[in-house]
């Protein structure tokens, strides 16, 4: 398994994934996984191995599955 991490510079991702989507084309028996920053991050604030601080990006996905709020129907829509 081959892990590819992006955290100090998102200008990289687009290199990154080239790289990861050549890599697969090449070998395909390799596992590759990328992780970007966001994912880091999450990962850091999951385990509590740093502090949320205002220097951390807040989490754009939850982890669990997503909350459905049932709305009924909508009148006067239109």
């Amino acid at each position: 398994m081959y892990i590819e991490i992006t955290t100090m510079n998102q200008r990289l991702v687009t290199k990154k994934n080239r790289k990861v989507r050549r890599l697969r084309e090449v070998h395909p028996e390799v596992r590759c996984k990328v992780f970007y920053q966001r994912d880091y991050l999450h990962l850091l604030l999951k385990y509590g191995l740093e502090e949320a601080t205002g220097e951390l990006p807040p989490p754009t996905r939850l982890p669990g599955p997503p909350q459905v709020t049932d709305l009924g129907e909508r009148r006067g829509v239109g």
